[in-house]
């Protein structure tokens, strides 16, 4: 007995164990060549070092990035979730920074795994569950996204999203009464993992309230039930809520910032990113080129998915019931029409949709369904054969791997790796800017290198900095754009980020020109009178008038009412969601 429970427990670790393993195999070439560069490493490497330095000044959750835009700052963490930089930062304070990028791809790669897996063992049998976790991990979209974009918050959504479809999907009490359908232990995961998406990453976010009103809708119809319709309702509500300290925030301060040259200047819209799309002009060359690579990947998952389904209904092997694996063959199915020119007037029509900015970012929701059709497909009782099933699929895991390290894999250059990212950060040569999170009608290109703290003139609008050799606007003492120029001071027992002082002796009234960009959130004294409006320059630097003579310029970080409002209901979100899974927990029937 205690041999047979002894097996029983250790096959329960054999899957996971599997996963791990598996995604191990897919960081191969960054354990042997380091780590890749894609387009947005350094965009989230420099929100983990800000974030670390931010921790070690008593920030617990920050608000400005201070190295944006050669350290004159940006709003980022106002509108760029927490949940990916927090976690960068958490390691940093323990491994190398090149480690660091390593192990996030290696943990978010399985995490797609092990969310994919769980999603099938509903319906499939554990062997081909881990099958299916596999085949997420290697097949198309999440090798792209760690290798050519290195986009990692981005990535949690092949964690997130297969347990959004496994939270909503179950039905523990299908004869039960309508409260003990909706609420049988599935709702407070559903919320924390609505919570999850949005902290995790916008697009994200978007992409799990769509999907989760779809699969609801289709859900309702098949069970003729509106048990899985108030189940997604309450688990949205709670969810958002819980994330209510970063989305009301976010979407209150929205005008403060330029978002929407995210998705309104090319090659960042949606109509620039239609499947095979070609474009001409040179600032479409390296598009096109990640265009065809990502569009050859969603043919491939998509042909996999359906292929699979279509294997299975001939094979009359469907993973689960129908009313279970109907919304999970809907996906790939929708995702390929949001792909097409033809799907347009629903990007324009639904709300906030068009912020993905790439359709094919709606990948990540194929990827668990193509998991599950393909290994159900393939899987066998027989023991040969499935054999023979694994070791194809083995091969064609590491042959995957190596394609990886062919043609996604960046090994950087000398400007542009970890050591380019700290010698710049520790010099303060980082531009590291994004132009949506840009005071409005301002332009990140106008902000120049090594500018002084403050710069004392008489012209609030005067241009600081020239085109140096190399291409960069940069500013010098040489060219006399400042009368005088001082530097900025820590408040005591206040973080230098967020609270700082300048003390100076003016010869004649004007303008202290800061190092910092403007921001509703920046509190501004002068002389211990508050500065109620300032003159608006080109690059978003904060002009600030002062008199002739001492001045003491007093710059401060505060908590804006949205800011405070987002915080309470986070808080009060919580507490109800303790209640609701206490709640589940007692009144919930056992599973079936």
């Amino acid at each position: 007995m205690n041999r047979q429970r002894s097996r029983l427990l250790a096959a329960q670790f054999i899957g996971p164990a599997i996963i791990l393993f598996a995604a191990f195999v897919a960081i191969t070439p960054e354990l042997i060549s380091g780590p890749s560069y894609g387009h947005d490493f350094e965009f989230h490497l420099v929100s983990w070092i800000d974030t670390l330095h931010s921790w070690g000044e008593g920030i617990v959750y920050p608000q400005w990035q201070p190295s944006s835009n050669f350290f004159a700052g940006e709003p980022r963490f106002i509108f760029y979730p927490p949940l990916t930089s927090m976690t960068g930062a958490a390691l940093g304070a323990i491994f190398p920074w090149h480690v660091v990028l390593i192990l996030m791809t290696f943990l978010l790669l399985a995490g797609t795994g092990l969310a994919t897996r769980a999603l099938a063992r509903e319906s499939i049998r554990d062997g081909s569950a881990t099958l299916a976790g596999c085949a997420a991990i290697f097949f198309g979209y999440a090798l792209f996204t760690a290798y050519v974009r290195s986009d990692f918050a981005e990535m949690t959504g092949g964690f997130w999203i297969p347990l959004l479809l496994l939270f909503i999907l179950r039905d523990r009490n299908p004869t039960g009464p309508l409260r003990q359908r909706i609420f049988d232990g599935s709702t407070a995961p559903l919320a924390l993992v609505v919570a999850g998406a949005w902290l995790s990453n916008p697009p994200v976010g978007v992409m799990a309230g769509y999907l989760l009103a779809g699969v609801a809708i289709t859900l309702a119809f098949a069970n003729r039930s509106w048990a899985p319709l108030l189940r997604a309702l309450a688990g949205e509500a709670v969810g958002m809520a819980l994330a209510a300290l970063y989305l009301i925030p976010a979407v209150w301060e929205r005008h403060s910032a330029d978002l929407l040259s995210a998705i309104t200047y090319s090659p960042t819209s949606i109509q620039d990113s239609w499947l095979f799309g070609r474009h001409a002009g040179a600032l479409f060359i390296q598009h096109d080129r990640v265009l065809f690579h990502i569009s050859v990947i969603a043919i491939g998952m998509i042909g996999i998915a359906l292929t699979g389904l279509l294997v299975c209904w001939r094979r009359g092997s469907l993973p689960g019931k129908r009313r279970w694996w109907l919304p999970l063959a809907a996906i790939p199915v929708v995702v390929l029409f949001l792909q097409l020119p033809i799907s347009l007037p629903i990007w324009n029509l639904l709300p906030k949709l068009r912020f993905l900015q790439f359709p094919w970012r709606w990948l990540v929701a194929v990827e668990a369904p193509m998991g599950i059709f393909f290994a159900a497909a393939v899987w066998t009782t027989h023991r040969r054969w499935r054999i023979a099933v694994v070791s194809v699929c083995a091969a064609l895991f590491l042959l995957n791997t190596l394609g990886v390290r062919r043609f996604f894999f960046d090994p950087g250059a000398a400007n542009y790796s970890v050591t380019a990212v700290l010698n710049g950060y520790r010099n303060r040569t980082l531009a590291d800017d994004e132009q949506e999170y840009a005071p409005p009608t301002t332009d990140d290109s106008l902000v120049a290198m090594h500018l002084p703290d403050a710069c004392f003139t008489a012209n609030s609008q005067i241009a600081l900095g020239q085109i140096a050799p190399d291409g960069i606007l940069t500013w010098s003492p040489a060219q006399h754009t400042c009368t005088a120029t001082f530097s900025a001071q820590a408040i005591p027992s206040k973080p230098r980020t967020e609270h700082f002082q300048i003390h100076a002796v003016t010869s004649s009234p004007g303008y202290l020109v800061l190092r910092l960009r403007t921001y509703p959130a920046w509190q501004v004294r002068v002389n211990n009178s508050a500065i109620r409006s300032m003159p608006q320059r080109d690059d978003g630097l904060m002009a600030v008038p002062v008199p002739k003579g001492p001045v003491v310029v007093t710059v401060n970080w505060i908590a804006t009412p949205d800011v405070i409002a987002g915080r309470w209901v986070s808080v009060l979100a919580f507490l109800l969601l303790v209640i609701l899974a206490k709640w589940e927990r007692k009144h919930s029937l056992p599973r079936l």
